[in-house]
């Protein structure tokens, strides 16, 4: 499997969605890496780790976001689930796991009914170790700041935004990864 093929045949190579999809997702492959490295005793497939946080916004051109170069015509909530749909359709329902799954700390299906999301009626968080990972990584990093990496600070202040519940997910991601507050 190669991701950066696969963001190619959705994302035309120099657009401005693609340029901001690549470096958002190589930074966050890159921390995933870094941090799952370090993590030998999880025996994470790190492989996969690498191409998963490739792809993990993929849908995101399916999405109005011009902020970011991407002019379709769903909510950006959506990103998640759509890229999930089409890395489906490509076969690879692993990698499709992490699209869906990566939306903040994961959405239960409780709170997507609560907050009356766009989204399908479903637990969309993640389960396995590589997901929760991938997930982890990517708060350090926003697609519209794309050469500062997030302090921990900033990442918890943000959390406290959606409820105590992703707070609390953060910060267990955080000592499980090898880090204390």
């Amino acid at each position: 499997m190669n991701p950066l093929k696969l963001i190619q045949k959705y994302y035309p190579v120099g657009t401005e969605a693609h340029n901001i999809l690549l470096k958002h997702s190589r930074d966050v492959a890159d921390k995933a890496l870094l941090i799952g490295r370090m993590q030998q005793t999880m025996q994470l497939d790190l492989k996969f780790v690498e191409e998963a946080a490739m792809l993990h916004d993929i849908g995101a051109f399916l999405c109005n976001a011009p902020e970011i170069g991407c002019y379709g015509k769903a909510e950006y909530i959506c990103h998640g689930y759509l890229g999930a749909d089409l890395l489906r359709k490509e076969g690879y329902p692993r990698h499709a796991l992490v699209c869906e799954r990566h939306t903040g700390t994961g959405l239960s299906g409780e709170m997507i009914l609560r907050y009356d999301l766009p989204l399908p009626h479903r637990d969309m968080r993640p389960q396995s170790m590589e997901e929760q990972l991938i997930c982890y990584a990517d708060k350090f990093y926003s697609k519209t700041h794309l050469y500062r990496e997030k302090s921990v600070e900033k990442i918890l202040k943000s959390m406290a935004k959606y409820g105590q519940e992703a707070v609390l997910q953060f910060e267990k991601w955080h000592q499980l990864f090898g880090f204390s507050f």
